[in-house]
């Protein structure tokens, strides 16, 4: 389908890009990569009346490290976050996780921070942040502020990102000594969404964990965090037995809606069993 007439927007700086979206309200959308928004464009589930392409933005594109954090633009691309050899080193996490996203021609159009803003349960990018502690700087008409990704998901396609709003960066420590981290994803075929994903990072002190973060991706109505997991393993020499727990513990909140991936049973068994090979490697990095 074509999707309706708009007025296309190509702003060339973020104070620009809010302005735009102040004036035009919830008329405007921001286009980042694409991927989602020209789709719903196409089926008339979208019908925004003014179109703000932000891919001009040159401050918004780029990985660095900055004060002991790692901060990554959010128009930066998934092949980008691949080659990145700064990611590679002090984040393996997101480089290897980048390249479980889409297809090459999704990932060379894709951008981490659309990804985000995005809210969709399926996505990847979500639960990555949220085992990374990572903090958002959103700018919009009053100025910028940081939410934390822990604190930025709401609901489905609901997050804190007001409408007249920009994610501009994403900020979050480097991976720390005896520290590992993986990332496990189950899906049908190449470019699909995860039929149930499950990300790790462990700190280790010998056989005892010292810190860890477990989240789930499309396992709910947002990305999951599994405190209740994490509390299983820390302080504690790690133990098969105690994986398993903490794989029934990310069971237990599982919230998934049946489709064409898979029944809820289904996708709830998976669940346990990508976190519990999530943290099986997260373990066995850390340890060297």
């Amino acid at each position: 389908m074509i999707p309706p007439s708009f007025q296309y927007h190509a702003p060339g700086s973020v104070d620009d890009a809010v302005a735009l979206l102040s004036q035009y309200g919830d008329e405007a959308k921001l286009l980042a990569g694409g991927h989602s928004l020209l789709p719903m464009m196409k089926l008339r589930f979208a019908e925004p009346e003014h179109l703000v392409d932000i891919n001009n933005i040159e401050s918004l594109k780029g990985i660095r490290e900055e004060n002991g954090e790692i901060v990554i633009g959010a128009m930066t691309t998934e092949s980008a976050l691949i080659s990145s050899a700064l990611l590679q080193e002090k984040c393996p996490l997101l480089p290897e996780a980048a390249g479980l996203i889409g297809d090459p021609q999704v990932r060379n159009r894709g951008t981490i921070g659309g990804d985000i803003a995005h809210g969709d349960p399926a996505n990847d990018h979500p639960a990555l942040m949220m085992a990374l502690d990572a903090i958002f700087t959103l700018v919009g008409p009053n100025g910028s502020r940081q939410v934390a990704a822990n604190d930025f998901y709401l609901g489905t396609f609901y997050t804190a990102l007001e409408a007249d709003e920009i994610l501009t960066e994403i900020r979050f420590s480097p991976q720390s000594p005896n520290t590992g981290a993986s990332y496990h994803k189950l899906k049908r075929k190449t470019g699909d969404f995860a039929t149930a994903a499950a990300a790790a990072v462990i700190e280790m002190s010998g056989d005892t964990c010292q810190r860890a973060r477990i989240t789930l991706t499309n396992l709910g109505p947002t990305a999951l965090r599994v405190k209740d997991a994490e509390a299983v393993l820390v302080g504690q020499v790690i133990t098969d037995d105690l994986i398993d727990q903490a794989a029934q513990k990310a069971m237990d909140i599982c919230d998934p809606v049946q489709d064409l991936r898979g029944d809820v049973e289904y996708k709830t068994h998976m669940a346990g069993e990508m976190t519990r090979r999530a943290i099986k490697t997260a373990i066995e990095r850390a340890k060297g």
